[in-house]
């Protein structure tokens, strides 16, 4: 992807203040209520969005030592810790949701100016790709924006930065081998292309994606 380090941590930075705002608002119920995820309560959502930080927080550490650190364990533990964590206390979901998210901005901000050689430092994702560590900026952004749309608390893909939804269909396109793009508002096609609900008509369902 072309976009830049720096752009990419602002949309980390915003996308992380809208989630952790939409979290903060949620009343001691509201957390057993379904999300936008199939099979997903709130809570679920709020243990994967922390327990990515927390995996985001090895990448970190892979790129500053390189100490091989992988992400999770692996898939199975991945889901264990989100099954787990959706049982815990609304409090302790929030303290989890701020504090993993305070601590990985706190490791990013120790490998340095966005132009030092720590940034780029191969690691692998979860799903097996070799990127630069300046990728851990977009995979985060991704996170808090895309989850915080699902937390289903009135925020939609059209509250999304508009160069942020350009990149994420551009992603989708090339990750999902699509030949085309349908035509429509880009909010709408972002969601629709993402497997979120849309405004789109005549579009093929597509499963969700992130």
């Amino acid at each position: 992807m072309a976009r830049a380090a720096a752009t990419a941590l602002t949309w980390m930075q915003d996308g992380t203040s809208l989630f952790l705002d939409a979290v903060d608002h949620l009343g001691e119920n509201d957390y057993a209520a379904p999300s936008g995820l199939p099979g997903w309560s709130r809570a679920h959502l709020v243990a994967h969005v922390a327990a990515n930080a927390d995996a985001l927080r090895n990448l970190v550490h892979w790129a500053a030592t390189g100490v091989e650190t992988p992400m999770y364990a692996s898939l199975q533990q991945r889901a264990d810790d989100i099954a787990a964590g959706a049982l815990r206390a609304p409090a302790d979901l929030r303290f989890w949701a701020h504090s993993s998210a305070a601590a990985l901005a706190g490791d990013l901000g120790g490998l340095g100016g966005l132009d030092e050689a720590p940034w780029q430092a191969p690691v692998v994702t979860a799903q097996g790709r070799t990127v630069p560590a300046t990728e851990i900026l977009w995979m985060r952004a991704r996170e808090v924006w895309i989850h915080a749309v699902d937390l289903a608390t009135g925020i939609g893909f059209a509250a999304l930065p508009a160069d942020f939804l350009d990149e994420l269909v551009a992603e989708i396109v090339a990750r999902r081998g699509l030949d085309a793009v349908p035509a429509g508002p880009r909010p709408d096609v972002a969601a629709y292309l993402a497997g979120r609900p849309h405004g789109l008509t005549g579009a093929a369902a597509l499963g969700p994606w992130l």
